[in-house]
């Protein structure tokens, strides 16, 4: 073999420069400062998902203190924020640790393929949309997450190509759009439409927000009493340090509650919804979903802004379906009219792994759906290469940062061994004994529509889907990581 097919231009390269990407190149420096690489970002800038999301009154739906990273705590006071803000502290971060300098924007890789003679992944990249190069690496770090950047979930709404007003997704939400003492209806009842009401109302002449089916909205403060307490008693460091533990202790009790206790936990939820609502909106049908408590994600409205705009009359739900969208508005099968200058279709997002890139292992196309996942980091039959998968149940980020530092344990393995090659194999007798699992444990229904992009996953502890922080990050410290992985030189 030649010294030029032997050439790396990086040990390492990551894709995604949002939350996951920039984690990963922390925890790569932190453990491994001697492996070169480069962070390789489609879009202008850093922020991933909180760059391209440019809705009004974008937030996080999880708490910041989980949410932000480990190695940088969270120290301002809300936790929940403004997209703006979020993205500038991904870029804040990035800049502390100098991994701004190792980024390339503008840099959309458009395939991926593998070579066992070379032991080398093959990068083929559009540079500022136009110029291709390719790039050589011995290892990928996947931080593109699970949805589609580049087009919605396909929602087929009846009629909407007669709607003589504005249609948008909220993925791609227009810069020059004005809603101005407009009638708008937001179409969906998740954590974007939760997120939109409030904000829309704001200038917005009217806005409905028109659901099949209504999910659990759960108000909380932007900071509860223990926390300025907490910040009172103690330094700033220790402070950060015992809210952020807080904020992983208790949703964890919380959630478990709710798969414990399904019946209470309901009960509960609708009983401190009904407190909210004004005496005109009725619990049911607007509020009564018909699963229970954590079988799809909890919206939640920090300071109870969304009930704020249904109590002042700036906002309103209907429940009802679609019979067809007419010139002016929207019609439902009860027979009721929801006139509209503006619809807004909230409906979910399309499900895609690895940023939908094409990928080739020895010249044979690879479908990642088709393999199982080992510990949900690396798919079966595919070397060297790791995912960034988070939690559904809780702040995306820690799952993120589990999987970094058990990838950082594998290298770590790979060079005190002098090892070029991991790869998971799940053998034909596993997969014929293993009852497959969900990936996401979720009903919602943009995760049921897109459930066929996802790898498998099933009942045997190395090929489990994601459990929850603890477990995954002992794991990740001290677990097994030889069955299921195969090393070679």
């Amino acid at each position: 073999m030649s010294e030029e097919n032997n050439r790396l231009d990086y040990d390492v390269i990551i894709i995604g420069a949002g939350v996951s990407g920039i984690n990963f190149a922390y925890r790569l420096q932190e453990s491994h400062p001697d492996l070169s690489y480069c962070v390789l970002e489609e879009r202008h800038e850093i922020g991933g998902t909180w760059s391209l999301f440019q809705y009004p009154g974008i937030r996080s739906d999880s708490d910041m203190f989980t949410f932000g990273f480990a190695w940088r705590p969270w120290t301002q006071k809300n936790s929940i924020a403004h997209g703006s803000l979020i993205r500038r502290y991904l870029q804040e971060s990035a800049e502390q640790e100098g991994i701004d300098q190792k980024i390339k924007f503008r840099h959309r890789v458009d395939r991926m393929d593998w070579s066992t003679r070379n032991k080398a992944w093959t990068v083929h990249v559009s540079k500022d949309g136009a110029a291709t190069v390719s790039l050589r690496t011995r290892f990928i770090m996947m931080g593109t997450g699970y949805y589609d950047y580049h087009e919605p979930l396909a929602t087929d709404i009846p009629g909407t190509n007669r709607f003589q007003g504005t249609v948008i997704h909220p993925q791609f939400w227009p810069s020059d759009i004005d809603y101005t003492n407009k009638d708008i209806v937001i179409i969906g009842s998740g954590a974007t439409a939760i997120t939109l009401l409030p904000s829309l109302a704001k200038e917005a002449s009217s806005v409905t927000m028109l659901q099949r089916s209504p999910s659990y909205v759960l108000s909380f403060p932007s900071e509860d009493a223990n926390e300025r307490l907490i910040r009172w008693i103690c330094s700033e460091r220790l402070a950060s340090s015992l809210i952020r533990l807080k904020w992983i202790i208790v949703p964890l009790i919380l959630v478990t509650f709710c798969r414990w206790f399904p019946k209470l936990a309901k009960w509960l939820c609708l009983e401190v919804t009904r407190r909210e609502l004004p005496k005109e909106v009725p619990l049911d049908p607007h509020f009564t979903p018909r699963y229970n408590p954590w079988e799809q994600r909890m919206c939640s409205c920090p300071d109870g802004d969304f009930f704020e705009c249904l109590r002042n009359g700036s906002g309103s739900v209907v429940t009802g379906v679609i019979e067809t969208v007419t010139e002016r508005g929207i019609q439902l099968q009860s027979g009721a009219e929801l006139n509209a200058d503006i619809i807004i279709t909230a409906t979910g997002l399309k499900m895609n792994i690895a940023g939908g890139i094409p990928i080739t292992v020895d010249g044979v196309r690879f479908s990642i759906p088709d393999h199982f996942m080992w510990k949900c980091t690396m798919v079966d039959g595919l070397p060297n290469m790791v995912f960034a998968l988070g939690y559904v149940d809780a702040s995306w980020t820690l799952g993120a940062d589990a999987t970094a530092q058990l990838t950082c344990r594998i290298l770590k393995q790979m060079r005190e061994e002098g090892l070029s090659i991991v790869s998971p194999r799940c053998s034909d007798e596993e997969q014929s004994e293993m009852k497959e699992l969900p990936f996401l444990n979720l009903n919602a229904t943009y995760v049921r529509m897109g459930g066929s992009a996802f790898p498998k996953v099933g009942d045997r502890p190395q090929w489990e889907p994601r459990s929850y922080y603890w477990k995954d990050l002992i794991r990740a410290w001290w677990g097994d990581i030889q069955t299921g992985l195969e090393w070679s030189k």
